[in-house]
């Protein structure tokens, strides 16, 4: 029998030893790496997935997210999220696939909320009725960005006590949590 001495060591034991351990940019290699050490964790039991990263790809954090979601409803797995030192970006976008009080953060670590971003240069050229769809192309791709944004805002602050336009306020500004923080607004459920 293991004494609880009210250390995370004692509290929570499977969290020293994340099944899959991710860090750097979230791109492709980090998907591939998610996929491989995935097929390579326990198929019964808890799940422990762990993340550092400075950002990267918005898409393929959401793509990671849904691949925990199916892992959770089809293979009932109980999964925790934990945070190391870096957790922004996109980093906060695949947290937010995580259930508030499945989600854990190491000691200083830091969680960074932005907007999407976008660097286009338009170049109008050619018949009027052309050059007006293109604006329109580009307006939509715009809104609907911001409405996956959204998605993920309401995702993130579920269960928690961040109200969802406290983020859509925040977030133009690079919005950083410190781990005491994120756990007093219940963003997580605990620091280790």
């Amino acid at each position: 029998m293991v004494h609880d001495d009210g250390t995370s060591a004692t509290r929570y034991p499977l969290l020293g030893r994340p099944h899959v351990a991710l860090s750097g940019n979230v791109d492709q290699a980090m998907y591939q790496s998610f996929r491989d050490q995935i097929a390579a964790a326990p198929r019964q039991g808890t799940l422990v997935v762990s993340i550092s990263t400075l950002g990267g790809d918005p898409e393929i954090a959401r793509l990671m997210a849904d691949e925990i979601r199916l892992l959770r409803e089809y293979n009932d797995r109980d999964i925790l999220f934990l945070g190391k030192v870096a957790v922004y970006s996109a980093g906060a976008t695949f947290m937010a696939a995580f259930p508030a009080d499945k989600r854990f953060v190491t000691r200083g670590t830091r969680i960074m909320i932005h907007e999407r971003t976008l660097n286009r240069t338009l170049d109008l050229s050619g018949p009027l009725k052309t050059c007006a769809a293109s604006l329109r192309a580009s307006l939509h791709e715009i809104e609907e960005s911001v409405r996956i944004e959204e998605e993920g805002f309401r995702d993130l602050v579920a269960g928690t006590s961040i109200p969802f336009e406290d983020v859509r306020a925040r977030a133009p500004e690079n919005w950083y949590i410190e781990a005491e923080e994120a756990r007093s607004l219940g963003l997580v459920l605990d620091v280790i």
